[in-house]
């Protein structure tokens, strides 16, 4: 069985749209609250995942940003990620010090995005996922239009 875990983004919750969606569809999935800085969430993120492996994240948004980072660390540990307009742009990652992620990784970014605008993720995410599919859909930063209709059981088997 896969392990599953859905990451929402900072002013979100483990209550929010894509989370509920979540909890309905894999009820096993694991969906924590997220509070706090970068580096609180990150400590949160890694208890949870203690021990655990094979992992599919997601992530949206911030949580995005916080699925990248623990794969940056822990590569071996997970089996894919899907990113939601992930917020990767944050955080410049050091080319000397990050090789490339060899995982499936599937990004999906609204062209209407006015919060994490996908010209500044594109780059991103193309110097660090070496095995990158990239969906740029007719939606905005929470991508409620597209959302469901993505094919979460093929993505997250």
């Amino acid at each position: 069985m896969p392990v599953r875990i859905f990451i929402h983004g900072l002013e979100s919750s483990n209550k929010g749209t894509k989370s509920v969606f979540f909890k309905e569809k894999f009820p096993d999935m694991i969906i924590p609250h997220f509070t706090g800085g970068l580096e609180e969430r990150m400590e949160k993120l890694r208890e949870i995942l203690l021990g655990k492996s094979g992992l599919n994240l997601v992530g949206s948004s911030f949580g995005g940003l916080m699925a990248t980072l623990f794969s940056v660390e822990q590569p071996e540990r997970v089996k894919s990620m899907v990113l939601l307009a992930p917020a990767i742009n944050l955080v410049k990652f050091a080319p000397q010090k990050t090789r490339k992620i060899s995982l499936p990784v599937r990004l999906y970014h609204g062209k209407n995005d006015r919060v994490v605008p996908f010209s500044e993720v594109e780059p991103v995410a193309k110097a660090l996922f070496a095995d990158l599919t990239v969906n740029v859909v007719d939606d905005d930063h929470f991508l409620h239009r597209t959302f469901k209709s993505i094919d979460w059981d093929v993505l997250l088997a």
